[in-house]
């Protein structure tokens, strides 16, 4: 690659280290596809955080104008565009197959340090899973996933990362006549629950394990030396499990919600995967519905680690195979790894709510101090972001002044009172204000990306102004600071955006 941006042609910017092992494996689980070709293509925004992971020099990305690259137009030399085969759950009925509909991976590329991405253009255009749709994005989709996956990056929550926005005026009808939008995502990997799945209902037992041993050698390298077949794919069963129940309780503690937890939308890497309609939670409510789609509340709040649970039976029956010969003895197995489950998630949730608090140690009564709080919150409806980072800045003293913690309550007496249990705990074995205040401020965020931040960057963004893009994601890249210069962004929301629920087309 060329030291000078203005050298660089656009293929030059991406001429990469491809490896394309996805085209490599081919069918049945991967099928060439080309992009289909987008109008007067133009460029919305770029991630240079994300461009640094693949090697890309970000300014001479811009000066050699990636809009063609990335809206699928111009493939560079060395990719192999593929899209996916998968199928899938969803609402906890079988779908059948899915696929990936309107998204191409270009390829996939190891970086100067080892370590391997695909890069998958969303909205650029059908494929044979494409069904009956067009193939397209949408700018509001697009913008809202670039946010999101970059807001829970930032968050330190494993997820996919996007690299890019590339917009054009081709119409595309939605619920009303929208403007395309092709991202550029990119992940270690982006095979799903589903992926297996599609392979078990249609009794392709043969296929598993190749598609198995192609995420093992290339995503878990400690498990690949397993010699046995059977013991090493155990392992990575077991791994799936422990990363889904990890991410789960990233999620919780967090106070986000994911909207659409289908099968084919759960990644066998343990990242947050398909942004539609999500959400981070403002006013607590632990059962709140993101996604209005969802009206019997299957994906709400607090079902979320339930769900990943029976996600993981549906993941877990589609690879039996890969257990054992004998059937009784695969479904024995499957059953008993599946036990696993809660434990690994209650503590990783528990690991991240004593956090939250302060907590340095384990105690057993940790659990109904949580629990106290949280209903206390969820009585008055406080808001879930700014309590958390509100009781980082409470002293342990037992006559220091309760605010601003106690001002996110109606009920500021019940907020005191739990305050009192709360010193008390501190007092058994930290007391110290100073480095638990500053522990607190690196896992309670200030700043998240709340839906009517996302809905205002996409309102200017729709009438050509991409700029508060730009200036939301660069607040969401600290959200751990306090960033003065940037507090209305931690703001409670205005009374039009509390309860702001997403359809599954967001």
């Amino acid at each position: 690659m060329s030291d000078t941006a203005d050298s660089c042609s656009k293929t030059d910017v991406f001429d990469l280290a491809w490896v394309n092992r996805q085209a490599a494996l081919g069918e049945p689980w991967f099928f060439a596809q080309q992009p289909s070709p987008l109008g007067s293509p133009y460029p919305i925004v770029f991630n240079d955080d994300v461009a640094a992971l693949l090697d890309i020099d970000g300014d001479a990305a811009r000066a050699s104008g990636y809009a063609q690259v990335l809206s699928g137009n111009q493939v560079p030399p060395g990719a192999a565009p593929v899209s996916h085969r998968y199928g899938g759950h969803q609402f906890g009925v079988w779908a059948g197959q899915l696929g990936d509909g309107r998204a191409i991976t270009l390829g996939d590329i190891r970086n100067s340090r080892g370590e391997r991405y695909e890069i998958q253009l969303k909205g650029a255009g059908k494929t044979p899973f494409s069904r009956f749709a067009d193939g397209r994005a949408v700018l509001r989709s697009a913008v809202r996933e670039y946010l999101a996956s970059e807001a829970l990056a930032a968050l330190n929550i494993p997820t996919t990362r996007a690299l890019a926005i590339v917009g054009s005026d081709d119409p595309v009808y939605r619920e009303t006549v929208e403007t395309a939008a092709v991202m550029t995502r990119v992940a270690p990997s982006l095979v799903r629950f589903g992926s297996f799945e599609l392979l078990f209902e249609g009794r392709r037992f043969d296929d598993l394990a190749p598609l198995a041993d192609h995420v093992i050698e290339g995503h878990f390298p400690q498990l690949a030396d397993i010699d046995d077949e059977r013991d090493r794919h155990k392992a990575w069963i077991e791994r799936v499990i422990e990363l889904t129940a990890e991410l789960i309780a990233d999620w919780q503690a967090v106070g986000f919600c994911h909207g659409v937890l289908n099968t084919d939308n759960m990644s066998v890497l343990g990242l947050t995967l398909d942004y539609g309609p999500y959400g981070f939670m403002d006013s607590f409510d632990p059962g709140w519905i993101c996604n209005h789609t969802d009206q019997a509340g299957r994906y709400a709040y607090d079902q979320q680690p339930h769900v990943g649970l029976w996600n993981l039976g549906r993941f877990v029956q589609s690879v039996l195979p890969l257990l054992s010969g004998v059937p009784d003895d695969a479904v024995a197995m499957g059953q008993q790894l599946l036990t696993r489950y809660r434990q690994h998630y209650d503590r990783a949730y528990m690991a991240r709510m004593r956090a939250k608090l302060g907590l340095l140690d384990e105690r057993d009564a940790d659990r109904a101090l949580i629990e106290s709080l949280l209903r206390t919150m969820a009585r008055d409806g406080a808001d879930f972001t700014r309590t958390f980072r509100a009781l980082g800045h409470v002293s342990a003293a037992p006559q220091a002044v309760d605010a601003p913690f106690v001002d996110e309550f109606a009920d500021r007496a019940a907020a005191s009172a739990w305050l009192a249990d709360w010193r008390a705990r501190l007092g058994q074995t930290d007391a110290d204000d100073a480095p638990r205040a500053e522990r607190m401020a690196l896992t309670n965020p200030k700043f998240i990306l709340r839906n009517y931040l996302a809905q205002n960057a996409i309102d200017r963004a729709a009438e050509g102004d991409t700029a508060e893009i730009e200036r939301l994601h660069a607040v969401l890249r600290h959200p751990f600071d306090e960033q003065p210069e940037y507090e209305a962004y931690a703001r409670l929301p205005p009374d039009w955006a509390r309860g702001l629920v997403l359809s599954c087309s967001s």
